[in-house]
């Protein structure tokens, strides 16, 4: 499956908001009881595992989900997917929307509709091998669209929630070591 667009994405599953709180209750529920019996439930094992397909593209497969990122053809690819950055700036928005929804649950705000965007500059000499410039992005900006019964202000603060609560936020805010080796 491509994620290249929303076209050929597998659609998400319709939910109502009273099934959306039901399952947000159950699972806040479920991860209380079982952080209580220990703290050290809450650690989980994270990963995913890629392929290398075509010029540059890479078949991804994370649990039982399996997608295709390329770059365009400015930058070898075949343009058959998204890009890695993109998908990168896909998953701190996917993050995103879970955590807004956990906490607004979690604080009794209601939202009607809720749309993000994300966007970085990236120099792609540090890419092809400049050193004196960062291969990664400079900055990232993510603009929330929220719409519900409250005040901004209220909205405001639910954002600085996510923001400090978001794990993929995190990754993007604070060093997260990383190592690779040959296997």
């Amino acid at each position: 499956m491509s994620i290249a667009t929303a076209s050929t994405a597998t659609p998400a599953v319709d939910v109502t908001a009273d099934e959306r709180t039901q399952r947000l209750e159950r699972a806040e529920q479920a991860w209380g009881e079982r952080l209580a019996a220990d703290p050290a439930n809450g650690r989980l094992v994270v990963a995913a595992a890629g392929t290398a397909q075509g010029s540059v593209a890479t078949r991804v497969r994370a649990g039982r989900h399996e997608w295709l990122i390329d770059e365009p053809a400015a930058l070898a690819g075949d343009d058959a997917g998204t890009s890695p950055v993109e998908a990168a700036l896909g998953a701190l928005l996917a993050c995103q929307t879970v955590v807004y929804r956990l906490y607004a649950q979690r604080l009794g705000l209601t939202i009607d509709s809720l749309e993000l965007r994300a966007e970085g500059d990236l120099d792609v000499r540090g890419l092809f091998g400049a050193d004196d410039v960062r291969p990664g992005l400079a900055g990232i900006e993510i603009v929330v669209d929220i719409d519900g019964p409250h005040e901004a202000e209220q909205f405001d603060e639910l954002r600085r929630v996510v923001d400090a609560h978001c794990p993929v936020h995190d990754l993007f805010s604070n060093p997260t070591p990383v190592t690779s080796r040959l296997a």
